[in-house]
């Protein structure tokens, strides 16, 4: 891949990696109480439960110690107007938004993207907190398995990048597209849009999306800087900027190429560019969630449901790949690696190539990720490779709980499932409905 021909240049020292969901959480809770100027949020939810309070809670004692403070906290729109999976309830995070909003005097903003009409067809799943000049860029949510609250953690990738520019253009970029234009309304206050109005935002950020690119100062790309980054947006399958630039990263690589996925179920232009990549001789290396690391996994099967077969259907495919790719794993040349810790569940996402170009993002690498959410991620070239001594400390963090998969027989097949995901799981393919959840999963 050639240079990005314009960029924001950083420095190494500017980045600081988190290791683990505890860390997430201090340094949320921290960047919140110092930020002077600015906080932008973005996450899929800000969950009623012990971690989302403490979080909005912080964000609210924040406004009412400065209320020059801009604070404003982007989530999907539909998902914060309904309960958990399983929940009977019917009560969304939205309840607990307006509940919060008449306890203090200086109220904060938060904001409900809405990308389709139903979450089926697709949702906000764009990523990264501004706290003045700060980026804390993740995949994570904030909820209390997040924010590992309590007795499980889900483990993500933690970036701490210090860069004004950065941070300007992302804000500049959620004002102007979602703030301005009256595209995001405001959950927290009491008249939410009618469904015929809810249309109409979604049509107008449609059109709007196929032209929004982040702004920044076109600065060229210099051999002094020691590191460039790019921020992306992407949505739809055609003229996606993330997507375009996921393929010409994987195409661009020669010597390594490392990636990370929760749920394997690459989208068949990705999958068709690593075995290319894998004929052309780079060494490729995946790290992935194992079934039971799946935050869908049920484990009592007593309690299992439809939804519980989706690691299930993840593990098939990737028994298939595994299968058809045994000369790369033979002789090394691919590497795969499931990651499991106790009852706790892996989220995490990203590639390097050949040690020089980063691609810091919260799309799955799934179908679903591919053409119906609404995305976005950070491209950082290291020509020097001086982050290099970071990428290693923070895979050597993940590979604790790793275990490097030699052959397909080292993952169960569907004879070895529970019952009741293995009659599932039989159905499923008989009506080939599997098919069908492989787009939405």
């Amino acid at each position: 891949m050639n240079k990005v021909s314009t960029c924001i240049p950083l420095l190494s020292e500017n980045i600081n990696v988190l290791s683990g969901a505890k860390q997430y959480a201090s340094a949320l809770i921290r960047l919140i109480e110092n930020a002077q100027s600015r906080i932008y949020i973005t996450a899929l939810y800000l969950q009623n439960d012990d971690a989302g309070q403490l979080v909005l809670h912080a964000l609210h004692q924040a406004k009412q110690n400065n209320p020059q403070l801009d604070i404003k906290v982007f989530v999907d729109f539909h998902r914060a107007q309904r309960g958990l999976i399983g929940d009977k309830s019917g009560q969304g995070n939205r309840d607990f938004y307006l509940e919060l909003a008449q306890q203090y005097s200086e109220g904060i903003a938060i904001y409900g993207v809405p990308v389709k009409r139903k979450e089926l067809m697709g949702i906000w799943h764009f990523k990264g907190m501004v706290f003045d000049d700060t980026l804390l860029y993740t995949g994570a949510s904030i909820n209390d398995i997040y924010l590992h609250q309590h007795d499980k953690y889900r483990l993500d990738r933690y970036y701490e990048i210090q860069s004004a520019e950065l941070c300007v253009s992302f804000c500049q970029f959620l004002d102007e597209l979602f703030v301005d234009s009256g595209i995001a309304p405001q959950l927290n206050i009491a008249t939410l849009p009618n469904k015929l109005q809810v249309k109409g935002k979604i049509a107008k950020l449609k059109i709007a999306l196929k032209i929004a690119r982040f702004k920044y100062s076109t600065t060229p790309v210099n051999e002094a800087n020691t590191l460039n980054v790019m921020p992306l947006i992407g949505f739809g399958r055609r003229k996606n900027q993330l997507n375009d630039i996921i393929r010409r990263t994987v195409r661009a690589s020669k010597n390594e190429l490392l990636l990370f996925t929760p749920y394997f179920n690459l989208p068949k232009p990705v999958m068709r560019d690593l075995r290319s990549a894998l004929k052309r001789g780079v060494e490729i290396t995946i790290i992935i969630g194992d079934k039971k690391a799946n935050d869908f996994y049920i484990a009592d099967e007593n309690k299992f449901s439809m939804i519980g077969i989706i690691p299930y259907i993840y593990e098939t495919f990737l028994k298939n790949f595994l299968k058809k790719q045994k000369k790369y794993l033979d002789n090394n040349q691919l590497k795969v690696r499931l990651w499991q810790h106790e009852n706790n569940s892996f989220h995490l996402k990203g590639i390097v190539a050949d040690k020089r170009w980063h691609i810091l993002t919260g799309n799955n690498l799934n179908p679903r990720a591919w053409g119906l959410d609404l995305e976005n991620g950070l491209l950082i070239d290291d020509v020097e490779q001086k982050l290099l001594p970071t990428l290693t400390k923070e895979l050597a963090e993940i590979n604790q709980h790793t275990q490097l998969i030699e052959n397909h027989l080292q993952i169960e097949s569907p004879e070895q499932y529970p019952e009741k995901p293995r009659k599932l799981l039989k159905k499923l393919r008989i009506s080939q409905i599997d098919r069908l959840l492989k787009r939405f999963l």
